[in-house]
């Protein structure tokens, strides 16, 4: 078997909670993003910098939805934050645009399957167990830096950004 090929990395939106409350998230804010072995110190600075003016935030997951036949996803609600996510960082990255610009308004979304990893019944018998169970709720505080090659498995975290604090409403010494 020959080597695998590397994949340009992507910048996925992550959750971390106790699992009774807040599940794991891993939404893509840019993929495709830079070639692994494009990602230098600069890069992630710059992914930093862009991310420093989006505040963490929190969305419901309450729909699922389908691509086709073809992959099995969440809808967040509100969509917003993620859209805005995607956009400061590929204005840093212009020659990085969402799926290979193959979608002019690319929708906000949780992959939950694709048929490159499952078969479509398996999918549809898991669409109709999770809707059972929405809405998920969660808090969006960072995002990840991923990068890897065709080989299951390969995928890896370069880095971890986190998202400021959502601005309080409260005045300093308000009650």
């Amino acid at each position: 078997m020959g080597s695998q090929r590397p994949r340009p990395g992507a910048l996925r939106c992550a959750s971390r909670g106790p699992e009774s409350v807040t599940p794991d998230v891993d939404e893509a804010v840019l993929h495709p993003f830079v070639a692994p072995e494009g990602i230098t110190g600069n890069v992630i600075d710059d992914v930093r910098a862009c991310l420093a003016a989006i505040p963490a935030f929190t969305c419901a997951f309450p729909n699922v939805a389908w691509f086709g036949q073809d992959v099995v996803w969440l809808a967040p609600d509100p969509d917003t934050p993620f859209r805005k996510l995607t956009e400061v960082v590929w204005r840093q990255f212009p020659a990085c645009p969402p799926y290979r610009g193959a979608h002019s308004n690319p929708t906000p979304h949780l992959t939950v399957g694709s048929t490159h990893l499952a078969d479509l019944a398996g999918m549809q018998r898991a669409a109709i167990d999770l809707a059972a169970k929405l809405p998920i709720h969660a808090r969006i505080d960072r995002v990840h830096l991923i990068a890897g090659a065709d080989a299951p498995g390969s995928w890896r975290t370069v880095a971890e950004f986190a998202l400021p604090p959502t601005p309080s409403t409260n005045v300093a010494g308000a009650c």
